[in-house]
C-alpha cells in the first residue's frame, strides 16, 4: 500500500501515544465551517503543524523579491495569490462572475495531441499529457507587474432538451469556451481547451488511506461481469517515488499523492516552485516571464511548507449525513437502479469504513462529457468517479450556488445524472425510468449526503 501522507500521519500520531481511527474525522456541522474543522485527537506537535499549514493555505502569497520572504514568489504567470481563492471554505470556487463570465477561479486546461516523437512519448510517460507550446498546460489570467497574463476566456452553452418517459423535461447546458485578448503567439492549432471547476478538499487524507488494493478490488477494466462498467485504475507516474503508482486525486485520478497534488496546485494556480515543480510556469515562448525578478530561496514552497499544507488538508473532517425517511428510501433507489457500482459507498482502512462514493477509477462517460484531453491512462472520455460525500453542503460552504460535473455544467444533481452515458447509461437510464416521487427520494438522499 503506497499511501505515503498516511503513513507519516499514522507514524506521528502513535509516536503521540494515541490511536487513530476514523470517528476522530467525524464532523457533524452544517454551516460554513462544515469543510474547514481539524479532525479530533490531534497532539500538540500536530496542532502546530495544522495550523502552520492553515496559515500557507490561506494567506495570500506576494511577488518576489519582498520584505515578506516567507510568502513571496507568486507568479510571474497565475490565477490566485491564494489556495482560498480557487476553495473558500474548503469548498469549490464559483465558476461564474456576476456579469455571467468565466471567473478568474475557473481553471483552462491546454494540451494537444501526441505526434508520436521521442519528445512526446517522454510527456506522456512522466507528465501524462502534451502541453501547449507557447501556454503551457493552463491558462493564467493574471501576472506579477511588467509581465503580459496570457489572457482570458469567454464560455456559452449549447441547450439541448431531455424528456423523460413520463412527459418531464429538463435542460441540459454544454459549455463552448473560446480564448480572447491572448498576448503571446497564437496557440498550436490542435491544443484543445478543457475547462475545470475547483473542487471541494473533503476527505482529501482519507482518500490516501485506501489501499491501492482496495481500490484495485472494484477494477473490471475487461467488464468479465459483464455488467457494462469497466472502471480501471490510472497508472500515473509519481515525482515523489519516481515510480508508476494508482492515481487518486484530480477529475481523471492523474496525481497519486495528497504532496503531488498539493505542490501541482500550487505550480499551476500561483506558480509556486517547490522540490516536485523547480521550475517557474513560463514557456519558452514568454521571454519576460523567464527573466522576471525570483524569490531568495530555493523553492518558494520549500518541503516543510508543502508538507505542512498537506498535513492540514489531511487533517480536516468529513460532514456526516443525516439522512431522512425519504433520504433512506433514495439511498435504497441510488443502490437499485446501480448507482453504487461506481459510486461505492464503504472501503475498509486500517481506520476503519470510510465512505467517499467513489471508486476512484477511471470509467467512459460517453462522448457527452468528453473533452479531448489525455492525462496517462485516462482517455477523453474518461473520468473519475467523483466522490459525493460533502455535496449537500457546497452552499453553505461558499455561498455560492452549487454546479456540478468537471466543468460545472450541471446546475443541478439531476441534470449532472443526465449528462452520464458510456458505462453509466444504464442507471441514467433506469433513473429516467423511475416515477417522479422516486426520482425526488432519490435526489433528496443526494442532497443530504
Amino acid at each position: 500500500m503506497k499511501t505515503h501522507l498516511f503513513s507519516l500521519i499514522l507514524a506521528a500520531t502513535f509516536a503521540a501515544g494515541s490511536e487513530l481511527s476514523t470517528t476522530q474525522y467525524h464532523g457533524f456541522s452544517k454551516g460554513s465551517d462544515a469543510f474547514s474543522q481539524k479532525r479530533d485527537g490531534l497532539s500538540d506537535e500536530q496542532l502546530d503543524l495544522f495550523i502552520l499549514g492553515k496559515s500557507f493555505f490561506r494567506i495570500p502569497w506576494v511577488e518576489a523579491p519582498s520584505a515578506t520572504t516567507a510568502r513571496d514568489g507568486l507568479g510571474p504567470l497565475f490565477n490566485a495569490n491564494t489556495c482560498t481563492g480557487c476553495h473558500p471554505g474548503n469548498g469549490p470556487a464559483a465558476l461564474h462572475k456576476s456579469d455571467a463570465s468565466l471567473s478568474r477561479t475557473a481553471v483552462l486546461r491546454l494540451s494537444r495531441p501526441s505526434d508520436g516523437s521521442d519528445t512526446h512519448k517522454a510527456l506522456l510517460a512522466k507528465t501524462g499529457f502534451i502541453p501547449d507550446p507557447v501556454y503551457g498546460d493552463q491558462l493564467s489570467f493574471s501576472a506579477v507587474f511588467g509581465i503580459d497574463p496570457e489572457g482570458r476566456a469567454k464560455v456559452h452553452y449549447q441547450k439541448r432538451i431531455v424528456t423523460f418517459p413520463d412527459g418531464e423535461q429538463d435542460t441540459l447546458y454544454r459549455p463552448v469556451v473560446t480564448l480572447r485578448d491572448l498576448r503571446y503567439k497564437a496557440p498550436d492549432q490542435d491544443t484543445v481547451v478543457s475547462l475545470r471547476k475547483s473542487p471541494a478538499l473533503v476527505g482529501m487524507g482519507l482518500l490516501e488511506a485506501i489501499s491501492d488494493e482496495a481500490i484495485a478490488a472494484n477494477a473490471d477494466e475487461h467488464d468479465l461481469d459483464g455488467d457494462g462498467i469497466s472502471g480501471r485504475i490510472n497508472r500515473v507516474y509519481s515525482k515523489q517515488t519516481q515510480s508508476y503508482e494508482t492515481g487518486r486525486y484530480t477529475y481523471k485520478a492523474s496525481v497519486a499523492t495528497l504532496k503531488h497534488q498539493v505542490a501541482g496546485a500550487a505550480r499551476n494556480d500561483m506558480s509556486l516552485t517547490s522540490p516536485l515543480y523547480p521550475n517557474e510556469n513560463c514557456t519558452p515562448a514568454q521571454q519576460r516571464c523567464n527573466e522576471a525578478p525570483r524569490g531568495i530561496h530555493d523553492f518558494d514552497l520549500p518541503q516543510s511548507r508543502m508538507d505542512a499544507i498537506a498535513f492540514y488538508l489531511a487533517n480536516m473532517k468529513v460532514p456526516q449525513p443525516t439522512l431522512s425517511e425519504g433520504g433512506k428510501e433514495g439511498k435504497k433507489l441510488f443502490t437499485r437502479i446501480g448507482c453504487v457500482s461506481c459510486h461505492v459507498d464503504r472501503f475498509d482502512t486500517p481506520l476503519g469504513s470510510v465512505s467517499p462514493y467513489s471508486d476512484l477509477l477511471l470509467h467512459d462517460m460517453g462522448a457527452g462529457l468528453s473533452d479531448g484531453r489525455r492525462e496517462f491512462d485516462a482517455t477523453a472520455r474518461e473520468w473519475r468517479t467523483a466522490p459525493l460525500w460533502g455535496i449537500s453542503l457546497y452552499e453553505a460552504v461558499t455561498g455560492n450556488p452549487p454546479r456540478y460535473l468537471h466543468d460545472g455544467r450541471a446546475k443541478t444533481l439531476q441534470e449532472a445524472i443526465l449528462w452520464h452515458g458510456g458505462e453509466a447509461t444504464q442507471s441514467k437510464t433506469n433513473y429516467m425510468h423511475l416515477d417522479k416521487k422516486q426520482r425526488q427520494k432519490l435526489l433528496r438522499f443526494l442532497g443530504e449526503l
